[in-house]
């Protein structure tokens, strides 16, 4: 007897990847008593040596400027807080072999930023991928899994995957602002948050 075969597959089977929406003006705002408050925008910092550099052009409006300047750890911060602030970014292929050929000088760059107040390491692809062994050829999927669980366990170095390059632009960018934003709010006097009773 012959089998039948759909010729679509179920609805149920059907994977929809969500289109992001484009970025705000402005990531965020801070305000007291209902008051905007007129705060500086930062200067973005782009290490020299970063071989894919996030373009922050795009996001103009968030930023006083964006510098290229060789930066002591990782490949972004912001003017003034290059002590307080590192971000360190991975694509897929640099992320595998950061943990198997180099991986004696990325744990000692990750047990550095450890000691930094704001550290973060973004990774240009979905965590999925970092999972998959298609995509980990020369490393086992797990154990780069697993060095970034103990990155962020063992070093409390936090690390968030963005599907895409631009959307780690975007989320690094957005972050860098508010590193920016609640320094300035809490030199200033107005303590650690954005607006009354929030964030």
């Amino acid at each position: 007897m012959r089998r039948h075969r759909n010729l679509i597959a179920s609805p149920l089977n059907w994977q929809t990847k969500a289109a992001p929406v484009p970025h705000p003006a402005v990531p965020v705002l801070a305000e007291r008593g209902g008051t905007q408050l007129k705060t500086p925008r930062p200067v973005i910092l782009v290490d020299t040596r970063e071989q894919n550099p996030f373009d922050f052009s795009r996001f103009e409006g968030w930023f006083a400027g964006i510098e290229k300047r060789a930066l002591k750890l990782g490949d972004y911060s912001v003017a003034g807080l290059e002590e307080h602030c590192v971000v360190e970014r991975k694509d897929l292929a640099d992320l595998v072999h950061s943990f198997t050929t180099e991986r004696s000088v990325f744990v000692n760059r990750l047990r550095l930023m450890s000691h930094y107040p704001h550290r973060l390491l973004v990774i240009t692809t979905a965590l999925s991928d970092v999972k998959s062994p298609a995509a980990c050829i020369g490393g086992s999927p797990n154990r780069i899994t697993q060095s970034l669980i103990a990155a962020l366990a063992g070093l409390q170095v936090p690390f968030l995957c963005s599907e895409t390059h631009e959307l780690g632009e975007e989320l690094v960018a957005s972050y860098l602002y508010q590193v920016h934003l609640y320094h300035w709010l809490e030199t200033n006097d107005y303590g650690r948050f954005l607006v009354d009773n929030d964030l």
